[in-house]
């Protein structure tokens, strides 16, 4: 159900970052609906380039928007081979990074235990994740570029997952190609937007960001888009 292009308030952790663990955490994964991507299919695509494909650099809007907030506990919402997840591992946040496929969790994992630092993986999909994972839990929970479906309704699960003062932060690519979406196995209508949370987050949220931006691109899957559109809103406190 998701899948991110890699590279992410509370307290910073106190670890001791020159010795790393990645934890298993254990959630049971959905699979896809109709001809929509699932675990099976996402493993097959990272399958076919054992190198990754991803750039391996965190994702420049997350840079951006993780910087200015408080080190927490955060979910990586279709973490892939985990760039992101461990960029915020770095910086002090507790990172939890959730993902369909096996594939690139298993590369996740050794990512982060090279770099050194502590993250949960959890192999499973959105829907239902905050039975395992609790409500209200997350400072961050960033969602960038997954194929989140509107009738398994992302958005009411996503803002679940935040903590009061906590902000969700959800990035897609702009000026989609729908013909080339549908290959992969998606139509870019059916899925949750930025602009759908901009609209749709619960009364007394904020829209923090919301923008159209120029990315900064490292290479990998997904060099060919240009911008983003970036939206980052905030539970109260």
């Amino acid at each position: 159900m998701t899948a991110a292009e890699p590279p992410t308030g509370g307290h910073p952790t106190g670890r001791d970052h020159r010795g790393g663990h990645v934890h298993d955490g254990v959630f049971a994964s959905g699979h896809a609906h109709g001809t929509r991507p699932g675990e099976a299919e996402w493993d097959a695509r990272y399958g076919e380039n054992a190198s990754g494909i991803w750039s391996g650099a965190p994702n420049h809007a997350l840079v951006v928007e993780a910087s200015a907030l408080p080190p927490g506990r955060a979910l990586d919402v279709g973490c892939g081979e985990g760039a992101d997840a461990v960029w915020l591992a770095r910086r002090g946040w507790e990172v939890v990074g959730l993902d369909p496929s096996g594939v690139a969790l298993a590369r996740a994992r050794a990512v982060a235990e090279a770099a050194g630092v502590d993250v949960t993986c959890v192999h499973g999909e959105l829907s239902g994740v905050e039975t395992t994972l609790g409500t209200g839990e997350f400072d961050l929970v960033s969602a960038f570029y997954s194929t989140l479906f509107h009738d398994t309704d992302p958005l009411a699960a996503l803002t679940r997952l935040v903590a009061p003062g906590g902000s969700l932060l959800v990035v897609h690519h702009a000026d989609v190609d729908p013909e080339r979406a549908r290959a992969h196995g998606f139509d870019p209508a059916e899925l949750l937007s930025p602009a759908d949370v901009a609209a749709g987050v619960p009364e007394g949220w904020t829209v923090a960001v919301d923008e159209r931006r120029a990315r900064v691109i490292d290479g990998g899957a997904g060099a060919h888009h240009s911008d983003d559109l970036v939206v980052r809103v905030t539970r109260p406190a």
